[in-house]
């Protein structure tokens, strides 16, 4: 079967896996700063900058949202390569076609459970 899962499969994708998790905590330690509080000083800050900022601080707390999703996605990837369960759809118990792994390694259903 030209989608088989094969051992050298697993472990380019958990290579993938590795990466992009490294790639999404050095990106969240960056933009932890965007996140803080928007401080109440209109002396300092004028009106239109204050909303600006609000603006930038509700845009990256919803990038960090995202990203803290993705890195749990990835870590129950990672712990079903541990457990030898990578690559098996957790909801029917089918193989996940490697195509659909290639295209998101951190996939846990196979493309008919997702739908």
């Amino acid at each position: 079967m030209a989608d088989e899962l094969l051992p050298a499969h697993i472990e380019i994708l958990h290579e993938r896996l590795r990466a992009r998790q490294a790639e999404l905590k050095a990106l969240d330690a960056e933009a932890a700063s965007w996140r803080n509080t928007v401080e109440l000083d209109q002396q300092s800050v004028g009106r239109l900058s204050r909303m600006d900022a609000m603006q930038q601080q509700e845009m990256a707390q919803a990038e960090a949202r995202r990203r803290t999703s993705d890195l749990a996605r990835i870590e129950m990837a990672l712990k079903r390569i541990r457990q030898n369960e990578y690559g098996w759809c957790a909801e029917c118990g089918d193989p996940i076609a490697f195509r659909r792994l290639e295209i998101d390694p951190a996939a846990a259903l196979c493309i008919g459970c997702a739908r």
